[in-house]
């Protein structure tokens, strides 16, 4: 009997990782959104509309992608996997479809950008909460292995898009990638489901540490370092994105470059996206989140720089400085999960993160809005670099403000580690009572009160 448990265990722990490889591919089909690139200059030209408004429908898929996660994010206990993918999937299709038979940017903001961006968030988190009850062991690793589909994405979405385009135009490009995402995706969500609860014990046990740490959102946003967390995330997506949007058009415009040639540099690209994640989780899970954030805006700032010195026919830079860009885009949507994981506990992580990344749809709008209106105005691609820099300078002096109370944290709760032993020894020493070192140490780690 024993061995036959044992012997279940093992088949399980072998399928399970096929959600992993499911995820991933669902992730990289959704990812297409970060494509959009291939799809501006001909929507500009189908349209007759300028880089503001040919910047409309991927400024709107990102922001209802961050307001539909949030949204979602808290019914992921109670919501089957299977039936929330689906769900996300099908809209994600029916948007697709719909934006072959736009008459106008107008209407294709609604389809592409309200539609199929809502269902992008409606179904991206439901993989990851997956794999994190089926990998309680390696939940890091796992959800990495998910997001680099949806990193690499532009790796195969982009020369696809731009062969579509090239051959049937942008309309039908549209129709054909929503038929193949309506066919595909919700065959590939099927299979998802929840572990049984005997299933999830490791996982209670692994988090028994970081209970007492575990904090509701509505604690997380009155904590000191989520002004901190938020208003970085909001600067670093608000350039990510603005620069992904962008990669295409810089490349033609102001490189000189063939389109096909930016396209076959935009999955090499998209390549430096997927690393960024693993690379930058890592980061702010052995430093700080802090420390990552100050090295992410010091790359931002010299590939911005790389890129004011660049003119037609500068390739070496261009591409290094894109390089650099889409490997922070990867980074800052590292920083943040991880960062409110670290911070807030796993217990409400879900719901946690879905308040977090609000802040993702808010720097769409920014990002993709003021570049559309600077590029509209100047015709000078020079200020929106001008515009990087100017960010990254202000979100650095954020960091080094608003995570000074983060340092504090840490350093009371160094000091309270130290504590045990020494009332142990000293107990006829009753000037600070333990039981107030406990209270004001559980207060610090949650970010309430003050570090001094």
């Amino acid at each position: 009997m024993q061995q036959k448990v044992i012997a279940e265990k093992k088949v399980m722990s072998k399928a399970r990782w096929l959600y992993v490889i499911l995820g991933l591919v669902i992730m990289m089909a959704l990812g297409t959104v970060y494509s959009w690139s291939v799809f501006r200059l001909p929507v500009e030209a189908l349209y007759a509309v300028g880089a503001a408004q040919s910047g409309l429908p991927y400024m709107t898929a990102l922001l209802f992608y961050s307001l539909f996660m949030f949204l979602t994010g808290r019914f992921f206990n109670t919501w089957s996997p299977r039936k929330t993918i689906l769900t996300g999937v099908v809209l994600v299709s029916i948007g697709w479809i719909l934006s072959a038979f736009a008459p106008n940017i107008q209407v294709l903001t609604v389809t592409y950008g309200v539609i199929s961006g809502a269902g992008v968030g409606i179904a991206y988190g439901a993989p990851l909460t997956v794999v994190t009850r089926w990998f309680p062991e390696k939940k890091g690793l796992v959800i990495g292995l998910v997001l680099l589909g949806f990193g690499l994405s532009p790796l195969l979405t982009a020369p696809l898009a731009r062969e579509l385009v090239e051959q049937y135009g942008v309309t039908k490009t549209f129709l054909i990638l929503g038929v193949v995402f309506g066919v595909l995706l919700p065959v590939l969500a099927m299979p998802f489901k929840y572990p049984e609860a005997d299933c999830t014990e490791e996982a209670e046990v692994l988090g028994a540490e970081s209970r007492e740490n575990n904090m509701d959102s509505a604690k997380m946003v009155r904590s000191a370092n989520f002004k901190g967390l938020y208003f970085n995330f909001i600067i670093g997506t608000m350039i990510g994105l603005m620069m992904i949007g962008l990669t295409s058009s810089i490349g033609i415009e102001l490189i000189g470059m063939a389109q096909k040639d930016v396209v076959l540099f935009i999955s090499m690209f998209a390549v430096f996206n997927g690393i960024g994640r693993p690379v930058f989780g890592w980061l702010t899970d052995r430093l700080s989140a802090k420390k990552a954030m100050l090295f992410s805006y010091a790359q931002i700032i010299l590939a911005a720089s790389l890129m004011v010195l660049a003119k037609n026919g500068s390739v070496v830079l261009f591409v290094a400085a894109f390089s650099i860009f889409w490997f922070n885009v990867g980074g800052w949507l590292a920083i943040a999960p991880t960062a409110t994981n670290n911070m807030y506990g796993p217990k409400h992580y879900s719901q946690n993160y879905g308040v977090v990344f609000t802040a993702y749809g808010i720097g769409a709008v920014l990002g993709v809005g003021s570049s559309g209106l600077l590029l509209d105005t100047f015709q000078n691609y020079d200020y929106i670099f001008y515009l990087v820099i100017a960010s990254c300078l202000i979100g650095y002096l954020l960091t080094l403000i608003l995570f000074k109370v983060e340092e504090g944290r840490q350093a009371e709760q160094t000091t309270a580690k130290h504590l045990p032993d020494w009332a142990g020894h000293n107990n006829s020493d009753q000037s600070v009572p333990l039981d107030e070192w406990r209270e004001t140490d559980s207060k610090i780690g949650a970010g309430i009160g003050t570090a001094e």
